[in-house]
């Protein structure tokens, strides 16, 4: 059975830092191109960031040069390291695989952003 468990967020002050974390379960993650997903209030679900098996990542736009994407295959768990965050990162992240038609959701993590 495939699941997420996200962990690693927080309320932060703007120009602040955290390190979200997701550790997958039911299948051979090293195989699967993983991705990093949010949903802030009121708005769709987007994608942030990816990382596929060769470790190759790609990034959105709106998180590029401050997010960095990584992953553990040994553990089975992928991490993004958030820096510089802004009032409109506030959202909750979720983790999923990017190259699964109708993967399930983890709970995610919220991350707020304010001072």
């Amino acid at each position: 059975q495939v699941q997420y468990v996200e962990s690693g967020g927080g309320l932060v002050q703007p120009g602040g830092s955290l390190r979200l974390s997701c550790a997958a379960s039911g299948f051979t993650f090293r195989y699967h191109h993983m991705a990093w997903y949010r949903q802030a209030p009121g708005k769709e679900r987007e994608w942030v960031a990816g990382i596929n098996s060769r470790d190759d990542t790609s990034y959105a736009d709106s998180v590029k040069g401050r997010f960095t994407i990584s992953r553990d295959n040994a553990k089975q768990t992928m991490y993004l390291q958030m820096n510089s965050l802004k009032a409109e990162d506030t959202a909750v992240y979720y983790c999923r695989r990017r190259d699964w038609i109708n993967d399930v959701w983890g709970q995610g993590t919220q991350v707020t952003v304010s001072s």
